[in-house]
C-alpha cells in the first residue's frame, strides 16, 4: 500500500474497516506498520500463505452474526420484506437502470 493508497484510505473512514495482514512484505514495512498504528486500523494477523483460511474463518463469523441477527428479527418485519420483493423487482426493471427511489 502507498502513501496515495493509505492517504485514500484515511479519506474513506470505512466503518468497521479491518485491515487482513497476510505477513506479505509489502505489508510489513514501517511506514505501513506506523500509518496503521497511527489511524487505529483493527488488523488480522494471518500466517504468510493463509490468507484464504483467514477470511473463512471471518467469513463464518459473519455469517453467524447474521444468522443471530435473522433469528431475533420479529416474523411480522420478514412477511413484510420477502411480500415488497416483487414490487422492488418490478422498479429496478422499470428503472432500466436508473436511479431510482425505494
Amino acid at each position: 500500500m502507498g502513501r496515495s493508497q493509505m492517504e485514500a484510505a484515511t479519506k474513506l473512514r470505512v466503518p468497521n474497516f479491518i485491515f487482513m495482514d497476510d505477513n506479505a512484505a509489502a505489508h510489513r514495512g514501517r511506514i505501513i506498520r506506523e500509518w496503521l498504528l497511527e489511524a487505529g486500523v483493527p488488523q488480522i494477523q494471518c500466517r504468510r500463505g493463509e490468507a484464504r483460511i483467514c477470511a473463512l474463518q471471518n467469513l463464518n463469523d459473519l455469517m453467524a452474526s447474521l444468522q443471530e441477527e435473522w433469528d431475533g428479527m420479529p416474523q411480522q418485519t420478514i412477511s413484510r420484506l420477502v411480500n415488497s420483493m416483487r414490487r422492488h423487482c418490478q422498479a429496478v426493471i422499470d428503472a432500466k437502470g436508473h436511479v431510482m427511489s425505494y
